[in-house]
């Protein structure tokens, strides 16, 4: 009976205490003072299953999408977790939801506002992706909400600590091959891009306004040279898709004089650039030497190099071929890097040297 009385009295006190974690929660739902936000924003190399409540044929709601860590297909184009993910990981945060999921209510770990083949211009697969300016948007509505649930002061706290990731500009520059717009025609490589840069400019700019301090910008990966741009060259010759490269290299000069000059003019502004374009480059030239075994072919898709977007059957072809190691490929799909690829980029962003990062890297970012 003593048994007894003593369970029942252990009872009553555990969930006395659940009671007070719970209401402890409701009153303070984050630990604001040991962990800075993340807002993620961009394309497909971010996008954790936005566009999975979108009208767009860019998704990954299908097997074998996410077959590697999350047994399920989560949306992310690739076999498991993305860059985000690991970065969220490092900072201590849980996964930071998407935006459009309708079951999100917690705003104060972050939001990922990205998705698959969008771009810093509207045009850019319009009224199929989610454009940077309506992510911006989305983020504004998210600002609001913290400050309804949070305050002025928290709220603008919050957001002068978070952390703001953006993946943009990749879509701008393949669509219009892709397409053979004519866009390639009426404007000049400097013309187009600075563009794309001023509209980069423009959000980030808008997102300072509100508070935002503290910015992340991946640099642009040699787009030609990933499976589905070289599936385009003819066939037989192993290299890159050349007319992309001129693109590709002056949006990574622009967006460092961007940023340069931002930190001089912007009051507290502070940002990362990591070198994902070198870094990609050295996994698809010399993948053994980052134990990989095959840097050009992808491990899902179909045609040369696998670059034909044909992964799991639903895009271009039903047909495709899925490897039997994907822990052996830099790119699971024509247009996307694996889990392993992914972590390699992210261990980099995180704690990379200077040379790599530029003034942070996303470590000193969340910590400062």
């Amino acid at each position: 009976m003593a048994n007894l009385n003593l369970y029942i009295c252990l009872f009553v006190f555990c969930i006395s205490l659940f009671s007070i974690q719970i209401k402890s929660l409701d009153e303070h739902p984050w630990l604001y003072k040991k962990h800075a936000a993340l807002f993620v924003f961009g394309d497909s190399q971010f996008d954790a299953g936005n566009n999975n409540y979108i009208n767009t044929t860019s998704k990954a709601n299908y097997w074998p999408y996410g077959e590697t860590f999350f047994h399920y297909p989560s949306g992310r184009l690739s076999n498991g977790r993305i860059v985000p993910d690991f970065i969220a990981e490092y900072a201590k945060l849980p996964f930071i939801p998407t935006y459009l999921h309708p079951g999100n209510k917690i705003l104060v770990y972050g939001v990922n506002f990205a998705s698959a083949g969008s771009g810093a211009l509207v045009e850019t697969r319009k009224g199929r992706v989610i454009d940077l300016q309506t992510q911006l948007v989305y983020f504004k509505n998210v600002t609001r909400l913290l400050e309804e649930e949070l305050g002025d002061a928290e709220a603008k706290d919050l957001l002068s600590r978070a952390v703001y990731l953006f993946s943009v500009g990749g879509n701008d520059y393949s669509f219009p091959f892709e397409t053979n717009s004519s866009v390639l025609y009426t404007y000049s490589v400097e013309q187009f891009v600075g563009q794309v840069i001023g509209n980069i400019s423009q959000v980030i700019k808008e997102i300072y306004a509100v508070g935002g301090r503290k910015f992340a910008f991946p640099s642009m990966w040699p787009l030609g040279c990933v499976p589905f741009s070289r599936a385009r060259v003819p066939e037989g010759e192993n290299k890159c898709f050349e007319p992309i490269a001129p693109y590709d290299e002056l949006h990574n000069k622009e967006l460092s004089k961007l940023l340069q000059k931002l930190q001089i003019h912007l009051k507290g502004f502070k940002y990362s650039i990591p070198d994902f374009h070198t870094l990609l480059e050295q996994l698809i030239n010399h993948p053994s030497k980052y134990g990989f075994k095959e840097g050009k072919t992808a491990c899902c898709g179909s045609g040369p190099f696998r670059g034909i977007l044909s992964c799991g059957g639903r895009r271009v072809k039903t047909e495709y071929y899925l490897c039997d190691n994907v822990s052996e490929y830099v790119f699971f799909d024509p247009a996307h890097p694996t889990e392993r690829a992914y972590e390699l980029l992210a261990q980099m962003a995180w704690s990379g040297e200077p040379s790599f990062t530029g003034p942070y890297n996303l470590k000193a970012l969340f910590e400062s």
